[in-house]
């Protein structure tokens, strides 16, 4: 007999999305009661950017198994898609009670819901965690070096920034945000530096090249003042 969510599943691996719906599809009708089928499908339908039509397999997979972790995991990503952040925050906290595997990724979604409900205490402790279980996710550093510096946690976070730049040498938005701390501190000379970096790495970085522009007229204005002076 053939197992249709791993089929499905092979299917989703070679991008072949009809045939996986139909597998998935397929796994549903052969097992109703089976929470699986319609998590598998809720996924995807999040793979082709569907959050809303997936909220009903999810919830449909959790009224057959209320601690299924996968199907939670999955609804709190559709929600986070659909911007109900204070929804999927719980989600995520039963996926990860009910056993989902930790790798990191819960607490990146965790502590994202979190900053985009400017709740940045709580959002830097779980990106933090992320971090820590896997230091590899530039990602997850990048957006706890962000946090860091919008609670003015300035020094750290760029060391974290330099920690992207160091897996991730042409993340332009790394440089960019590392230019606007060095600004912060008023280290203008190395601020110049970080946003050109930006804009070599992107050259339509609209905010590094305006953050350019004003540090530049600003050591301009100032060496106007000092020949004045002279």
């Amino acid at each position: 007999m053939i197992d249709w969510n791993k089929q499905g599943h092979t299917y989703l691996k070679e991008k072949a999305i009809e045939k996986a719906a139909e597998a998935f599809n397929r796994a549903i009708e052969d097992h109703p009661k089976d929470p699986i089928g319609y998590s598998n499908f809720g996924n995807l339908l999040l793979t082709i950017h569907e959050p809303a039509r997936a909220l009903a397999f999810f919830n449909k997979a959790l009224e057959l198994q209320s601690d299924y972790a996968p199907a939670s995991y999955g609804l709190g990503n559709a929600l986070y898609e659909l911007e109900r952040y204070e929804e999927a925050i719980p989600c995520f906290q039963l996926a990860e009670q009910n056993g989902v595997t930790d790798d990191g990724d819960i607490h990146y979604m965790l502590g994202m819901s979190y900053v985009n409900l400017s709740q940045l205490m709580m959002g830097l402790v779980h990106l933090q965690r992320a971090v820590e279980l896997n230091e590899q996710d530039s990602e997850a550093r990048f957006q706890y070096a962000l946090c860091l510096a919008k609670l003015g946690s300035l020094q750290l976070a760029l060391q974290q920034f330099d920690q992207v730049i160091e897996q991730q040498p042409e993340h332009a938005d790394a440089h960019y945000n590392k230019g606007v701390a060095l600004a912060s501190r008023g280290q203008t000379a190395e601020a110049i530096m970080a946003f050109q970096t930006a804009i070599k790495h992107q050259k339509d970085h609209v905010l590094a090249a305006n953050g350019l522009r004003a540090l530049e007229s600003a050591v301009e204005g100032n060496n106007e003042i000092k020949d004045e002076q002279l």
